[in-house]
C-alpha cells in the first residue's frame, strides 16, 4: 500500500502527546510503521489568535465549566480540510453524538481516513456544527474527560480492518456485531481446566456441528445479554426478501 492510499487520521486536540498512545503498539503500531495508516496531530491551541492562546470561554446563559470556542475550532478544522482533508469526514467525539457501530467503522475503514475533533471541558459551541459538516460520534453512554480516548477507540476499530493489518482476511468475519449478534464463546487448550472441559462439539471435528453450535450460542448470548441487539436482529431476519409482495385473497 502506498502512502497516498493509506488511511490518514488527523487529530485536532488540546493534548497531542496522547497520540499515538496505545495505537503505537501491537497490530496498530505495526501497521503505522508499515505505512498502512498515517497519523497527524494538531494542537487546537495553536489556532487561537490572542496572546494567551485562549480556546474556551464561559457558557452563554451561565453555568459551570468552560466551552470550546467555535471561532478557534473553525480555523483549526479549515486548516486541515483545505489541505489534505478533501474526502475525509470530520468527526467530533462527544457523548451527544450518535453511537459508534461496527457498520460505521467498516465504512470509515474503507475510506481515505478521518479528521477527528476531540472535545474538552463542557464541550463545543454548538454553532460549529451548524457552520461545518461535522459528524458527532459517541462511543458509549458515559462521560470521559475528553474526546481523545474516544478517538483512540474509533481509530483502533478502523485500523484493524485495513487491508493487511489482521493476519487472515476472514479473521474478523465472526466477531461481535459483524452479523448483528455477539460472538460465540471461545475456548483453547488445555482441554480440561479446573474440572471444566471444552464443549464436546468443538472437539468433534464435525465442521457442520461446530458451525451450528456457534450460531446457536451467538443467538442465545445475544438474546440474554443484549436484548436490544436481539430485537434488532430478529427484526432484520423477519423482513421479507427485497421485491416480495404480500399476497391477498381475491374477494
Amino acid at each position: 500500500m502506498t502512502e497516498q492510499e493509506s488511511f490518514a487520521a488527523t487529530i485536532l486536540t488540546l493534548y497531542p502527546d496522547m497520540f499515538p498512545g496505545p495505537l503505537g503498539q501491537s497490530i496498530a503500531g505495526r501497521a503505522l510503521s508499515e505505512g498502512r495508516w498515517s497519523l497527524d496531530t494538531r494542537n487546537i491551541r495553536n489556532f487561537a489568535t490572542d496572546k494567551h492562546r485562549t480556546v474556551d470561554d464561559t457558557p452563554a446563559g451561565g453555568g459551570a465549566g468552560m466551552v470550546l470556542r467555535a471561532d478557534v475550532l473553525a480555523v483549526a478544522i479549515d486548516s486541515v480540510a483545505d489541505a489534505k482533508g478533501q474526502g475525509r469526514p470530520i468527526l467530533a467525539m462527544t457523548p451527544r453524538g450518535a453511537p459508534l457501530t461496527q457498520a460505521r467503522v467498516r465504512q470509515l475503514a474503507a475510506g481515505p481516513g478521518a479528521i477527528i475533533l476531540c472535545g474538552r471541558f463542557e464541550g463545543f459551541d454548538e454553532r460549529i456544527f451548524d457552520a461545518r459538516p461535522i459528524e458527532q460520534i459517541s462511543i458509549g453512554d458515559y462521560v470521559l474527560s475528553g474526546g481523545e480516548m474516544g478517538a483512540l477507540v474509533l481509530l483502533d476499530a478502523c485500523i484493524r480492518l485495513l487491508p493487511g493489518v489482521m493476519g487472515a482476511a476472514s479473521s474478523g468475519d465472526d466477531e461481535s456485531f459483524e452479523s448483528g449478534l455477539l460472538e460465540y464463546p471461545q475456548y483453547t487448550r488445555p482441554p480440561m481446566w479446573e474440572g471444566r472441559t471444552i464443549p464436546e462439539v468443538l472437539r468433534s471435528g464435525d465442521h457442520a456441528r461446530v458451525s451450528a453450535w456457534r450460531k446457536s450460542m451467538a443467538e442465545t448470548d445475544t438474546r440474554l445479554r443484549r436484548p436490544d441487539l436481539w430485537e434488532r436482529y430478529e427484526g432484520v431476519r423477519v423482513q421479507p426478501p427485497s421485491g416480495a409482495h404480500e399476497q391477498t385473497k381475491e374477494e
